[in-house]
């Protein structure tokens, strides 16, 4: 039999923490409709160029994957996003150049269309203050950046042609090497030892026109070069810290402290094996589905039965899957190595972002909950929210514009 004091003290302790949990939620619910939402890397146009999907329609997530549409982003509250404008690594030849380049330009049309179709809910942003603009007349701010430098070719005259079309960073490579520089997973090993010659000069000219330079995927040898020769911040769009979860697609507590140095800021990354290291059998069955799901040339059925599979596999392997906790964790480790000044939020939606807790863009303010809880200020959470991805790409236009 308990002891009678316990029969009394243990309903009551619940009680307290049920209204602490309480006064959390609203506190996390008042901040979040107040601060300015950014998240530097969507991959909704993975989804959106394919037949039948429609941005302005609401999906499920659980039924068919998808975690971005319009619906859903104002129930999460989400004011701002940079669409991926995302090329998997192809062929360097003049011809595979040449058909990057043009598959760029389509997916870019494919973002100015939606926006044009929507424009009561969608505004294309390229500045700060175009962004604050559009979330004041209750509209989704869409920044544009590119994922891998592979379009870009070997013409830096591309540069200014994405830029003038609304590209506010480009991610230098993805998960091969390309003409810029090396990438951090690359099966051949390094081609360049960093940046190419070339690259050296594409970093220079991003400089020059105000695109951010976007580290993540790229080599360790690449990031510390681009940090030397770089005159603006860069960004790490959509990374995660390898003290947590050691991948090379992860930044090491030393590269953390040399972008802060440089001013700059790591945008957290929510993709599960980047957020916590998972088993080799769930890397093995998952990762693979997640890959064969972003191709945009799956018919319907193709991309219902990928679908299935995964979420078979996440529920055999669901002890593997973290949880916006573990998320926050590195918001945590970003904010005691370097301070909250250098710290974001690309969780990697629609390209195989996924924690316990936010599935899709409709649930982030689950995130805003668990900073309330672990003591951040209002001040803090505006920060790592949007305003230090903001205060960069205002810098790096300061920089273009001391350079013209």
């Amino acid at each position: 039999m308990k002891p009678f004091y316990l029969l009394i003290f243990l309903p009551l302790m619940a009680f307290s923490q049920n209204r602490t949990e309480e006064r959390i939620k609203k506190k996390a619910a008042k901040i979040h409709a107040r601060v300015f939402t950014v998240d530097t890397h969507a991959d909704v146009p993975i989804m959106m160029v394919k037949d039948g999907f429609d941005i302005g329609k609401e999906y499920d997530f659980k039924k068919d994957g998808s975690q971005i549409d319009i619906p859903r982003m104002k129930k999460g509250k989400m004011d701002a996003m940079f669409f991926a404008v995302y090329l998997a690594q192809g062929r360097r030849s003049e011809e595979g150049l040449a058909e990057a380049k043009q598959k760029a330009l389509a997916i870019f049309d494919t973002i100015h269309n939606a926006i044009r179709r929507y424009p009561q809910h969608l505004g294309l942003a390229t500045t700060p203050e175009e962004g604050y603009r559009l979330q004041k007349q209750g509209k989704i701010a869409v920044y544009i950046g590119i994922e891998n430098g592979w379009p870009v070719g070997k013409d830096l005259s591309n540069l200014k042609l994405f830029y003038d079309l609304g590209a506010r960073y480009i991610t230098l490579s993805h998960s091969a090497n390309n003409d810029i520089c090396d990438s951090s997973v690359d099966a051949d090993g390094p081609e360049h030892n960093g940046l190419s010659p070339f690259g050296v000069e594409v970093v220079k000219e991003m400089n020059r026109l105000g695109i951010l330079v976007d580290i993540s995927h790229v080599s360790d040898s690449t990031f510390y070069q681009v940090i030397r020769l770089t005159k603006a911040p860069v960004i790490a769009s959509h990374s995660s810290c390898r003290a947590l979860s050691n991948v090379p697609r992860n930044m090491t507590d030393d590269m953390i402290r040399a972008l802060a140095r440089n001013g700059g800021v790591i945008q957290i990354n929510f993709v599960p094996n980047f957020v916590k290291k998972p088993s080799q059998e769930y890397e093995l069955a998952v990762r693979p589905l997640i890959l064969k799901s972003r191709k945009p040339e799956l018919s319907e059925a193709e991309q219902k039965e990928i679908d299935r599979e995964i979420s078979e596999m996440k529920k055999k392997y669901a002890v593997d899957m973290p949880t916006v906790k573990d998320a926050v964790d590195h918001i945590d480790h970003v904010v005691k190595l370097v301070g909250v000044n250098h710290v974001g939020i690309g969780m990697d939606l629609d390209g195989g972002g996924e924690v316990i807790g936010v599935q899709d863009v409709s649930q982030i303010g689950a995130i805003t909950e668990e900073l309330v809880r672990r003591g951040y200020s209002k001040k803090d959470i505006r920060k790592i929210w949007g305003a230090n991805t903001m205060r960069i790409l205002k810098q790096a236009a300061k920089v273009a514009a001391g350079m013209s």
